[in-house]
């Protein structure tokens, strides 16, 4: 096959590639950038764990090609916080115990944080979490503890200033 440049905006930098055709964004985060904090698993967009944000929306790596992706922001859970600052669903999965073997969490994360961004100054409901949540799927817990710190992050997130939530 035959690369072409791809220039992508992952966690905020510019990233030059040559890339073929089919790669996924996956297969660019992982394999090309090192970036492995993205988990592969079914490669089928059935588990969540792929999970990064695209423009700010909760979409599956595996699926998405990287050519799909120029042009546009990409986060990963490596430009979500760092151990000095942490977001508030970092902090909070931490604080609740909702990390078990952590597999899953990265993609459980960006889910949560794209979808307590559609929802801005609102505490969702157990029910509405689990429901965000439910593309994402955990083989070491009952999903008690993760939907705890999602809500305790949302309560943490609307006590912000409106400055510091538009920044996170």
């Amino acid at each position: 096959m035959t690369r072409q440049a791809l220039d992508l905006t992952i966690n905020g930098e510019s990233h030059q590639l040559m890339v073929e055709p089919h790669w996924s964004l996956l297969h660019v985060l992982r394999q090309e950038l090192g970036m492995t904090g993205t988990k592969a698993n079914c490669l089928e967009a059935e588990c969540g764990v792929c999970t990064v944000l695209l423009d700010g929306k909760a979409v599956n790596s595996c699926i998405l090609l990287a050519e799909q992706a120029r042009g546009r922001s990409i986060v990963t859970i490596e430009g979500l916080g760092d151990p000095e600052h942490l977001h508030p669903l970092q902090a909070a999965f931490i604080e609740h115990g909702a990390v078990q073997c952590g597999y899953c969490i990265p993609g459980m994360i960006l889910t949560a944080k794209s979808f307590l961004d559609e929802r801005p100054g609102r505490v969702p409901s157990e029910a509405e979490v689990r429901e965000a949540l439910s593309g994402t799927l955990c083989r070491c817990t009952g999903y008690q503890k993760i939907v705890d710190a999602v809500i305790a992050a949302a309560r943490q997130m609307n006590s912000w200033p409106e400055t510091a939530r538009r920044a996170s």
